[in-house]
């Protein structure tokens, strides 16, 4: 394993050694838990800008072939 080195103040310090006591955790093991659980939040939230600016590509193009659609809707009828 490698090592990382972390200079914090007091007040950061004594929370993190707090939780970890209170869920039983080295503050290692709880620093590590916290940033993959960090990193799984933010591929969420890029998963979801990626979905939003899909779906509002799909509903321009929608809008566009509806848009086509309702030019064409009397070509060639007569109205009865």
């Amino acid at each position: 394993m490698k090592t990382i080195t972390l200079k914090t103040d007091d007040t950061f310090f004594n929370k993190v050694s707090n939780l970890a006591k209170e869920l039983h955790l080295s503050k290692s093991e709880l620093i590590r838990r916290s940033v993959a659980e960090y990193e799984t939040v933010m591929i969420r939230r890029k998963m979801k800008e990626q979905f939003k600016i899909a779906s509002l590509n799909v509903r321009k193009t929608n809008t566009k072939i509806n848009d086509e659609f309702e030019h064409t809707i009397h070509d060639g009828l007569s109205d009865v």
